[in-house]
Protein backbone atom coordinates (compact mmCIF):
# COMPACT_ATOMS: atom_id res chain seq x y z
CA UNK A 1 0.00 0.00 0.00
CA UNK A 2 1.51 3.44 -0.75
CA UNK A 3 1.88 5.84 2.45
CA UNK A 4 0.86 9.11 2.88
CA UNK A 5 4.33 10.81 2.58
CA UNK A 6 7.35 9.20 1.38
CA UNK A 7 9.77 8.01 4.01
CA UNK A 8 12.47 10.50 3.45
CA UNK A 9 10.54 13.66 3.82
CA UNK A 10 13.22 14.60 6.23
CA UNK A 11 16.19 12.66 5.11
CA UNK A 12 18.81 14.89 4.00
CA UNK A 13 20.82 14.19 0.53
CA UNK A 14 24.48 14.03 0.75
CA UNK A 15 26.27 17.73 -0.70
CA UNK A 16 23.64 20.16 0.59
CA UNK A 17 25.78 21.76 3.17
CA UNK A 18 23.98 22.16 6.38
CA UNK A 19 20.43 22.00 5.06
CA UNK A 20 17.31 23.66 5.01
CA UNK A 21 18.01 24.41 9.40
CA UNK A 22 20.66 26.19 8.97
CA UNK A 23 17.97 28.87 7.07
CA UNK A 24 16.67 29.50 10.56
CA UNK A 25 19.63 28.79 13.47
CA UNK A 26 19.45 32.46 14.19
CA UNK A 27 15.87 32.09 15.18
CA UNK A 28 14.20 30.99 18.35
CA UNK A 29 14.28 27.39 17.99
CA UNK A 30 10.45 25.79 18.67
CA UNK A 31 10.23 21.86 19.79
CA UNK A 32 8.56 20.13 17.59
CA UNK A 33 6.15 18.77 20.05
CA UNK A 34 4.98 22.31 21.00
CA UNK A 35 3.84 23.12 17.92
CA UNK A 36 0.55 22.96 17.33
CA UNK A 37 -1.32 20.77 14.64
CA UNK A 38 -4.33 22.17 12.62
CA UNK A 39 -6.82 21.31 10.53
CA UNK A 40 -7.00 23.61 8.00
CA UNK A 41 -9.19 24.55 5.22
CA UNK A 42 -7.91 23.04 1.58
CA UNK A 43 -9.55 26.04 0.11
CA UNK A 44 -7.74 28.39 1.99
CA UNK A 45 -4.30 27.05 1.33
CA UNK A 46 -2.11 27.77 -2.05
CA UNK A 47 1.19 25.97 -3.07
CA UNK A 48 3.99 27.87 -2.23
CA UNK A 49 4.35 30.64 -5.23
CA UNK A 50 8.25 29.74 -5.49
CA UNK A 51 8.23 25.77 -5.61
CA UNK A 52 10.37 25.03 -8.43
CA UNK A 53 9.00 21.47 -9.24
CA UNK A 54 6.89 22.14 -12.34
CA UNK A 55 5.45 18.24 -12.64
CA UNK A 56 4.35 15.80 -10.63
CA UNK A 57 4.09 11.93 -11.23
CA UNK A 58 0.00 11.33 -11.75
CA UNK A 59 0.69 7.54 -10.67
CA UNK A 60 2.66 8.06 -7.57
CA UNK A 61 -0.25 11.29 -6.94
CA UNK A 62 -3.19 8.92 -7.40
CA UNK A 63 -1.32 6.14 -5.25
CA UNK A 64 -0.66 8.53 -1.85
CA UNK A 65 -4.33 9.81 -2.79
CA UNK A 66 -5.54 6.02 -1.95
CA UNK A 67 -3.76 6.19 1.02
CA UNK A 68 -5.03 9.52 2.26
CA UNK A 69 -8.76 8.28 1.44
CA UNK A 70 -8.24 5.02 3.62
CA UNK A 71 -5.70 6.40 6.30
CA UNK A 72 -5.77 9.69 6.44
CA UNK A 73 -2.27 12.22 6.12
CA UNK A 74 -0.05 10.84 8.96
CA UNK A 75 2.60 13.74 8.47
CA UNK A 76 1.29 17.19 8.35
CA UNK A 77 2.25 19.77 5.90
CA UNK A 78 3.93 22.62 7.07
CA UNK A 79 2.53 26.41 5.32
CA UNK A 80 2.90 30.51 6.84
CA UNK A 81 -0.03 32.71 7.06
CA UNK A 82 -0.97 34.92 4.30
CA UNK A 83 -3.30 37.69 3.38
CA UNK A 84 -5.61 35.42 1.95
CA UNK A 85 -5.35 32.02 3.93
CA UNK A 86 -2.53 30.30 3.75
CA UNK A 87 0.62 29.39 1.52
CA UNK A 88 2.58 26.09 1.33
CA UNK A 89 6.36 25.83 2.62
CA UNK A 90 7.02 21.91 2.45
CA UNK A 91 4.39 19.39 1.47
CA UNK A 92 2.49 19.88 -1.82
CA UNK A 93 2.07 16.74 -2.86
CA UNK A 94 0.23 15.80 0.49
CA UNK A 95 -1.89 19.05 -0.01
CA UNK A 96 -2.58 17.85 -4.08
CA UNK A 97 -3.33 13.99 -3.33
CA UNK A 98 -5.77 15.26 -0.22
CA UNK A 99 -7.45 16.97 -2.88
CA UNK A 100 -7.43 14.48 -5.12
CA UNK A 101 -8.94 12.65 -2.46
CA UNK A 102 -11.71 14.90 -1.78
CA UNK A 103 -10.58 15.76 1.43
CA UNK A 104 -11.79 19.32 2.58
CA UNK A 105 -8.93 19.76 5.04
CA UNK A 106 -5.44 18.52 5.68
CA UNK A 107 -3.39 18.68 8.96
CA UNK A 108 -0.98 21.48 9.11
CA UNK A 109 1.89 23.59 11.31
CA UNK A 110 1.50 26.90 10.51
CA UNK A 111 5.66 28.60 10.84
CA UNK A 112 6.15 32.49 10.52
CA UNK A 113 8.70 32.48 7.02
CA UNK A 114 10.12 35.29 5.79
CA UNK A 115 9.59 35.33 0.85
CA UNK A 116 13.57 34.43 1.18
CA UNK A 117 13.15 31.36 3.90
CA UNK A 118 10.26 30.09 1.35
CA UNK A 119 12.51 30.26 -1.97
CA UNK A 120 15.42 28.68 -0.02
CA UNK A 121 13.25 26.11 1.38
CA UNK A 122 11.39 25.44 -1.76
CA UNK A 123 14.31 24.62 -3.60
CA UNK A 124 16.69 22.26 -0.78
CA UNK A 125 13.51 20.41 -0.22
CA UNK A 126 12.86 19.08 -3.84
CA UNK A 127 16.70 18.59 -4.12
CA UNK A 128 17.75 16.73 -0.93
CA UNK A 129 14.17 14.45 -2.05
CA UNK A 130 15.82 14.32 -6.10
CA UNK A 131 12.42 15.89 -7.17
CA UNK A 132 13.51 18.30 -9.83
CA UNK A 133 14.22 17.67 -13.53
CA UNK A 134 17.97 19.06 -14.47
CA UNK A 135 15.78 22.32 -16.29
CA UNK A 136 13.56 22.88 -13.37
CA UNK A 137 17.04 23.12 -10.59
CA UNK A 138 18.51 25.30 -13.01
CA UNK A 139 15.26 27.78 -12.72
CA UNK A 140 15.35 27.03 -9.31
CA UNK A 141 18.66 28.66 -9.21
CA UNK A 142 18.18 31.36 -11.53
CA UNK A 143 15.26 32.16 -9.15
CA UNK A 144 17.24 32.27 -6.45
CA UNK A 145 19.69 34.82 -8.18
CA UNK A 146 17.29 36.94 -9.65
CA UNK A 147 14.55 37.12 -6.61
CA UNK A 148 17.63 37.27 -3.98
CA UNK A 149 20.47 39.41 -6.04
CA UNK A 150 22.33 36.55 -5.20
CA UNK A 151 26.34 35.93 -7.23
CA UNK A 152 26.57 31.93 -8.16
CA UNK A 153 28.64 31.71 -5.52
CA UNK A 154 26.48 32.91 -2.71
CA UNK A 155 24.01 30.33 -4.34
CA UNK A 156 26.70 27.58 -4.61
CA UNK A 157 26.90 28.21 -0.60
CA UNK A 158 23.57 28.40 0.29
CA UNK A 159 22.48 25.15 -1.89
CA UNK A 160 25.84 23.55 -0.45
CA UNK A 161 27.32 22.61 -3.77
CA UNK A 162 30.07 23.88 -5.56
CA UNK A 163 30.10 27.06 -7.87
CA UNK A 164 30.97 25.34 -11.09
CA UNK A 165 28.11 22.64 -10.19
CA UNK A 166 25.36 25.71 -10.13
CA UNK A 167 27.21 27.08 -13.38
CA UNK A 168 26.69 24.42 -15.25
CA UNK A 169 23.23 23.80 -14.47
CA UNK A 170 22.54 27.49 -15.45
CA UNK A 171 23.86 26.57 -18.78
CA UNK A 172 21.16 24.36 -19.46
CA UNK A 173 18.79 27.91 -19.88
CA UNK A 174 20.54 28.56 -22.85
CA UNK A 175 19.94 25.66 -24.45
CA UNK A 176 16.82 26.14 -27.19
CA UNK A 177 13.38 25.38 -26.55
CA UNK A 178 13.11 22.25 -28.35
CA UNK A 179 16.16 21.04 -26.73
CA UNK A 180 14.53 21.99 -23.22
CA UNK A 181 11.50 20.57 -24.10
CA UNK A 182 13.41 16.72 -24.66
CA UNK A 183 15.22 17.90 -21.04
CA UNK A 184 12.72 18.84 -18.89
CA UNK A 185 10.68 15.11 -20.13
CA UNK A 186 13.36 13.11 -19.60
CA UNK A 187 14.25 11.90 -23.08
CA UNK A 188 17.36 14.04 -22.63
CA UNK A 189 19.88 13.50 -19.87
CA UNK A 190 22.03 16.09 -18.24
CA UNK A 191 25.09 14.68 -19.72
CA UNK A 192 23.78 15.19 -23.05
CA UNK A 193 22.20 18.15 -22.33
CA UNK A 194 25.66 19.87 -21.80
CA UNK A 195 27.56 18.14 -24.41
CA UNK A 196 25.41 19.77 -26.83
CA UNK A 197 26.43 23.10 -25.67
CA UNK A 198 29.70 22.49 -26.48
CA UNK A 199 28.33 23.15 -30.25
CA UNK A 200 29.88 25.99 -32.04
CA UNK A 201 26.85 26.74 -33.77
CA UNK A 202 24.15 26.76 -31.90
CA UNK A 203 21.82 26.97 -34.48
CA UNK A 204 22.12 22.97 -34.81
CA UNK A 205 21.47 22.13 -31.30
CA UNK A 206 18.30 21.30 -31.26
CA UNK A 207 18.18 19.03 -34.67
CA UNK A 208 21.21 17.41 -33.15
CA UNK A 209 19.70 16.85 -29.92
CA UNK A 210 16.67 14.92 -31.88
CA UNK A 211 19.15 12.84 -33.21
CA UNK A 212 20.39 11.79 -29.93
CA UNK A 213 17.24 11.28 -28.74
CA UNK A 214 16.48 8.95 -31.79
CA UNK A 215 19.30 6.76 -31.89
CA UNK A 216 19.68 6.67 -28.22
CA UNK A 217 23.06 7.86 -27.81
CA UNK A 218 25.82 7.66 -25.06
CA UNK A 219 27.12 10.62 -23.44
CA UNK A 220 30.53 9.42 -25.38
CA UNK A 221 29.42 9.51 -28.45
CA UNK A 222 27.46 12.66 -28.56
CA UNK A 223 30.66 14.25 -27.21
CA UNK A 224 32.37 12.58 -30.28
CA UNK A 225 29.78 13.53 -32.48
CA UNK A 226 30.17 17.48 -31.04
CA UNK A 227 33.61 17.10 -31.48
CA UNK A 228 33.41 16.13 -35.41
CA UNK A 229 30.42 18.91 -36.17
CA UNK A 230 32.93 21.50 -34.47
CA UNK A 231 36.07 20.28 -36.81
CA UNK A 232 33.96 20.92 -40.26
CA UNK A 233 34.45 23.69 -41.88
CA UNK A 234 31.70 25.67 -43.11
CA UNK A 235 31.01 25.14 -46.67
CA UNK A 236 31.32 28.06 -49.29
CA UNK A 237 27.87 28.41 -50.89
CA UNK A 238 28.48 27.63 -54.48
CA UNK A 239 27.92 30.02 -57.07
CA UNK A 240 26.63 29.52 -60.50
CA UNK A 241 27.12 32.20 -62.48
CA UNK A 242 25.54 32.80 -66.02
CA UNK A 243 27.82 32.59 -69.47
CA UNK A 244 26.51 36.40 -69.90
CA UNK A 245 27.84 37.58 -66.39
CA UNK A 246 31.10 35.66 -66.46
CA UNK A 247 31.62 37.23 -70.25
CA UNK A 248 31.13 40.36 -68.86
CA UNK A 249 33.92 40.04 -66.02
CA UNK A 250 36.57 38.62 -68.74
CA UNK A 251 35.21 41.26 -71.09
CA UNK A 252 35.77 44.21 -68.12
CA UNK A 253 38.72 42.73 -66.86
CA UNK A 254 40.61 42.92 -70.37
CA UNK A 255 39.56 47.00 -70.46
CA UNK A 256 40.04 48.14 -66.97
CA UNK A 257 43.23 45.94 -66.58
CA UNK A 258 41.67 44.75 -63.21
CA UNK A 259 40.52 42.14 -61.56
CA UNK A 260 36.23 42.13 -61.66
CA UNK A 261 33.45 40.58 -59.96
CA UNK A 262 30.07 40.30 -60.93
CA UNK A 263 27.19 39.04 -58.43
CA UNK A 264 23.57 38.45 -59.13
CA UNK A 265 20.64 37.57 -57.23
CA UNK A 266 17.45 35.65 -57.72
CA UNK A 267 15.53 39.16 -58.31
CA UNK A 268 17.98 40.24 -61.30
CA UNK A 269 19.52 42.76 -59.56
CA UNK A 270 23.51 42.09 -57.80
CA UNK A 271 26.71 44.68 -57.51
CA UNK A 272 29.60 45.38 -59.79
CA UNK A 273 32.80 45.19 -58.04
CA UNK A 274 36.21 46.67 -59.73
CA UNK A 275 39.51 45.38 -57.95
CA UNK A 276 42.81 48.15 -57.40
CA UNK A 277 46.12 48.14 -55.14
CA UNK A 278 46.42 51.79 -54.94
CA UNK A 279 45.17 55.49 -55.34
CA UNK A 280 47.33 55.46 -58.64
CA UNK A 281 45.63 52.38 -59.70
CA UNK A 282 42.03 53.61 -59.03
CA UNK A 283 43.14 56.94 -60.89
CA UNK A 284 43.77 54.52 -63.74
CA UNK A 285 41.06 52.31 -63.70
CA UNK A 286 38.55 56.32 -63.59
CA UNK A 287 40.43 57.88 -66.20
CA UNK A 288 39.12 54.66 -68.77
CA UNK A 289 35.68 55.06 -67.32
CA UNK A 290 36.09 58.85 -68.33
CA UNK A 291 35.67 59.86 -64.82
CA UNK A 292 36.79 62.93 -63.87
CA UNK A 293 36.61 64.25 -60.50
CA UNK A 294 37.77 67.72 -61.08
CA UNK A 295 34.80 68.60 -63.05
Amino acid sequence: MARDSRSNDTKKKGGLGRGIEALFEDEPQVEEAEEEIQDLALDDIRPNPYQPRKTFDDKALKELSDSIKENGVFQPIIVRKSVNGYEIIAGERRYRASRMAQKTTVPAIVRDFSESQMMEIAVLENLQREDLTPLEEAQAYEMLQKNLGLTQEEVSKRMGKSRPYIANYLRLLTLPSKTKHLLQHGELSMGQARTLLGLKNKDKIDDVAKQVVKEGMPVRKVEALVASLNSKKPQKKSTHKSAFIRASEHQLADKLGSSVNISENKTGSGRLSVSFSSVDELNRILDIMGVDLDE
